[in-house]
């Protein structure tokens, strides 16, 4: 929610982006072992590991480097190490980073870090996630290197200026009009779990175009590291809109289903965060996006049966001779099928597929030329992959089946062109 665009809706106002008044310097915080459980669940379900485990996999050492348009931001030590990490903040100063993006010394922090997201959490979830840091996470001297980005976006005094234009400064407040569970499913999404952060548009200043569902782009599909976030409203085609509460919840869970399986940035996020969240938190967040109206629709998705079996059995027969039906033959029906219904817990269908529909093919043109791998999760102990095709299939080739992909059983999506795979393949040195 971004005070710049007058969405306030549902919100109480707070004095400013460096003013979290109710945690002082003098809060006291309880290190007892239920509340550094707390904590950890908490990180996990913010996925604070994603971006601060180090290299080696050391947890919350940092130094792992975090794309951005305008260069590498690296990730800081969270770690209580009291040289490199955070040994020595106080709880005030805890806040002031997570909520604010202010470090103890001044310095201001990228909005790599999602603190507009976490600007929202509770003082009791801050509370215990400092517990758990401080006092449930094994200290690290890593030291992580230092971010270098060009001019003039190395100037971090101006993040102080962006944070006022563009930032949220609001705490969440429980919107009386809907359920504790919609409640809780819209602080996890645009708190905690900061969904938005991938998966709003972001605007020239790299702000997110709203932090709440009363701005028209929240949550309708973002571009990250050359991956496109999907659409998260209510949208039938390349969105949420045909999926049902238990699928997202076993999407959350597991990241795989009939519908679509966990691809790029997402993939590490089922793995590390949401397979671990309780069945209620699950449920939370699916109720709250089921909730959001259809925003930004892209493409349509003819659910007629008569009409697929008749494009199926062309395609069986060989009869259907458009542009990547015979590569979808050679490549893809085996897992996918001649229907493009897939095959439940190994390949998702492409008929109806949010992804095959989205308003920006960047991520189903990479997943064709990088290949993918589903998540490593408690209910699929062996990951399903997908090959690469990128030393297969020339881009003229690759445009062709994702198009044929995109307008076949009963799909209708913006054709691909060659050169909007050779510009992916360009920006990802394939």
């Amino acid at each position: 929610m971004s005070c710049a665009l007058g969405l306030l809706g549902g919100c109480k106002r707070d004095s400013g982006p460096d003013s979290f008044a109710a945690i002082t310097r003098d809060s006291p915080v309880a290190t007892d072992q239920m509340q550094i459980e707390r904590g950890a669940y908490l990180a996990k379900a913010g996925d604070c590991s994603a971006c601060h485990d180090a290299a080696d996999k050391t947890p919350y050492a940092g130094g792992m480097p975090v794309n951005s348009p305008f260069g590498p931001i690296y990730a800081g030590n969270i770690t209580p190490d009291p040289t490199f990490g955070i040994g020595r903040y106080t709880l005030h100063q805890f806040a002031d980073v997570l909520r604010a993006g202010k470090t103890p010394h001044g310095q201001r922090l990228y909005p790599a870090m999602p603190y507009p997201s976490f600007a929202k959490l509770s003082d009791e979830d801050v509370t215990a996630l400092y517990a758990y840091f401080m006092h449930g996470v094994k200290a690290s001297p890593n030291r992580p290197p230092v971010t270098h980005l060009p001019f003039p976006f190395n100037q971090r005094w101006a993040m102080f200026f962006w944070s006022h234009l563009f930032g949220n400064h609001e705490r969440y407040v429980d919107d009386s009009h809907h359920s504790a569970e919609w409640n809780r499913g819209a602080y996890l999404v645009q708190g905690l779990g900061h969904c938005g952060a991938c998966h709003t548009p972001r605007g020239p200043a790299y702000n997110e175009l709203g932090y709440n569902d009363r701005s028209e782009r929240y949550l309708t599909g973002g571009i990250n590291d050359n991956w496109a976030a999907p659409n998260l409203t209510g949208d039938p085609a390349s969105g949420l809109g045909r999926w049902s509460q238990d699928e997202i919840v076993a999407f959350l869970r597991g990241g795989h289903g009939a519908r679509a399986t966990a691809f790029g940035a997402m993939a590490p996020v089922v793995e590390e965060s949401t397979q671990y969240l309780s069945d209620a938190d699950l449920r939370a967040i699916a109720t709250y996006l089921k909730s959001l109206p259809a925003r930004n629709p892209s493409g349509t998705f003819d659910n007629n049966e008569h009409a697929k079996m008749l494009t199926t059995r062309a395609v069986d027969t060989g009869e259907l001779e458009r542009p990547g039906a015979g590569l979808y033959l050679s490549y893809c029906a085996r897992c996918h099928r001649m229907d493009g219904k897939g095959e439940s817990g190994k390949a998702p269908a492409l008929a109806g597929n949010a992804l095959v529909m989205s308003a920006d093919p960047t991520s189903i043109m990479r997943i064709v030329i990088e290949g993918s791998e589903s998540p490593k999760t408690d209910d699929q102990r062996k990951p399903k992959k997908m090959p690469a095709f990128n030393d297969q299939l020339t881009s003229t080739e690759i445009a062709d089946v994702i198009s044929f992909i995109r307008n076949t059983w009963g799909n209708h999506a913006a054709p691909v062109s060659d050169r909007d795979v050779r510009e992916l393949r360009s920006a990802i040195h394939k």
